[in-house]
């Protein structure tokens, strides 16, 4: 009779926390941050951070959540990776970001736009990365989407550099291809940020720290990334357990300096932000302790 009230117990548990962690993997919300980066007497540049996505063309709840996005004004787009979750996805995703694409954008790929995403254990993340990569897995429509954002006007990132003008602002941009699959060419995008820029942004999926380091060690103020969806598996207790990548677990979401004991306006180094993200592992919709966001960052003048 006891054992048998235990398993009962522990079948509601799993239950309740299975149903909080499908909610909370569908409660959509805007996380807004300021930080000063620009020169003295600009105007506020308000920078929408979207990134991993991860979806699929029946959620069209998420579709019309991030289309809504717009509303919120942002003067540029960052988009760092992780798009699709299914083969047919990239009208949804595109449709999603329409009002979005208007804008001034750039934006990098992760594995998830190049790769069809399989079932996979969450506490699987807990263990070492082995470095195995894809294999035999059947490739998503990445081209289509890339030309659906670059024929909207948005740059691609993807191992260049790039210069935009937003807001009467002159902005630079460093961007890799995704650091989880080994993509990135650093020694492409190597050297100093151009100094004669009013703002230098560095932008990657994955957060790795080689690419992490070499943005801060060449003049990049400001480095953008996903990948980590806010630590992979979160406890309320104790956060972020892990990154799926070679960043430490306390720097999994939000905004940082990097390397994380530098201050800023040290030499070589930067602010960074990470994006939790805004999606799931298709076959598995749970998030516990780390609720979906897409990122407001105004950056505002000096002085």
């Amino acid at each position: 009779m006891l054992l048998t009230r235990i398993l009962g117990v522990g079948a509601a548990t799993g239950v309740a926390l299975a149903g909080y962690a499908a909610a909370e993997a569908r409660a959509y919300t805007v996380r807004e941050v300021a930080l000063t980066l620009l020169p003295a007497g600009s105007r506020p540049v308000k920078v929408l951070h979207l990134s991993d996505l991860h979806i699929t063309p029946g959620q069209q709840r998420k579709r019309d959540w991030v289309r809504d996005l717009a509303a919120w004004s942002p003067d540029l787009v960052v988009n760092t990776g992780d798009n699709l979750a299914h083969r047919r996805a990239v009208p949804t995703a595109l449709d999603a970001m329409a009002p979005l694409l208007d804008l001034p954008g750039v934006f990098v790929f992760g594995s998830n736009d190049y790769f069809e995403p399989g079932l996979r254990n969450p506490l699987a993340y807990l263990a070492p990365d082995r470095g195995k990569r894809h294999v035999d897995v059947p490739q998503l429509p990445w081209r289509d989407l890339r030309y659906g954002f670059a024929s909207a006007g948005w740059l691609d990132l993807t191992n260049r550099r790039e210069r935009l003008r937003v807001a009467g602002l002159d902005l630079a941009f460093t961007g890799v291809d995704d650091p989880h699959l080994g993509y990135d060419d650093l020694p492409a995008v190597a050297g100093p940020a151009p100094d004669d820029a009013d703002v230098r942004l560095g932008v990657a999926h994955a957060p790795y720290l080689r690419v992490l380091d070499q943005y801060a060690a060449t003049g990049h103020e400001l480095i953008l990334a996903g990948h980590t969806h806010g630590g992979q598996v979160c406890l309320p207790a104790l956060g972020a357990l892990a990154t799926n990548c070679d960043l430490e677990p306390a720097r999994a979401k939000g905004l940082h300096r990097h390397p994380a004991d530098s201050r800023e306006g040290d030499p070589g180094s930067s602010w960074l932000h990470v994006s939790a993200g805004l999606g799931t592992n298709p076959y598995l919709r749970f998030r516990v302790a780390c609720r979906p966001e897409a990122t407001l960052l105004t950056l505002l003048p000096r002085g």
